[in-house]
């Protein structure tokens, strides 16, 4: 009497991943292409209102979180290239897409550091901004939700650029965080140098994150099959 094959459960589907072309994988890439438009606009809602409190409270720390989102709503637009059209199932879309994401990730970090540095070695003091605190305390509360879901879908997909983009998100979270702690800081001790260290421990892990984007293994999946690494 032979037994009966037991059937993948609810969690184990979860982490299973799908034929690409199949109902399963085109639901998750239009799940991606979602995720990363509610991105774009939040980046155009977080840049406006950062840079706009930047200027009021003189800031350099919410100028760069601000202008930061505006090369992190790059990843955005690649990711729904990626997933548009005729690129849906195409693996050298993929390896272009990751690689144009790794991009962005160089391109963050010189910014970040330059900026941290520059407050540092000025000794820059911002007013206290409310507005800056609540935009950043919320970036830090929305992002990293929305970071660990894109990685689970990249990884599922195999796209190390969806990934790449999450971990983006992940980054501008943590970012959120040291500049709201420097604002809270410089408000409450008059520790105004907080941030800027936070800031380029933050710069040199994207390096870490751009170099293994460029190679594919953002989502632990390397580079997509058929496609040249």
């Amino acid at each position: 009497m032979t037994t009966p094959l037991s059937q993948p459960t609810a969690a184990r589907r979860e982490h299973m991943t799908p034929v690409a072309g199949s109902a399963d994988w085109l639901r998750l890439a239009r799940l991606a292409r979602l995720l990363s438009w509610l991105t774009l606009a939040w980046m155009g809602i977080e840049g406006g209102v950062a840079i706009a409190a930047a200027v009021v409270a003189g800031s350099v720390a919410l100028l760069g979180f601000g202008l930061d989102s505006g090369i992190e709503a790059m990843a955005s637009i690649i990711v729904i290239w990626r997933f548009t059209g005729t690129r849906l199932a195409s693996p050298a879309s993929e390896r272009r897409a990751q690689q144009l994401v790794a991009v962005s990730f160089f391109l963050l970090t010189p910014y970040i550091a330059a900026e941290a540095i520059r407050a540092l070695v000025d000794g820059d003091r911002a007013e206290t901004s409310i507005a800056g605190l609540v935009l950043t305390a919320g970036t830090a509360i929305f992002e990293p939700a929305l970071g660990v879901a894109k990685r689970r879908i990249g990884a599922r997909l195999g796209s190390s650029a969806t990934a790449g983009e999450g971990t983006q998100n992940l980054l501008c979270a943590y970012l959120a965080m040291a500049v709201f702690a420097g604002l809270a800081a410089n408000t409450l001790w008059g520790a105004w140098w907080l941030d800027g260290v936070v800031a380029l421990g933050i710069a040199g892990w994207a390096v870490v994150e751009g170099r293994r984007a460029w190679a594919g293994k953002s989502c632990g999946c390397a580079c997509q099959p058929g496609s040249p690494c």
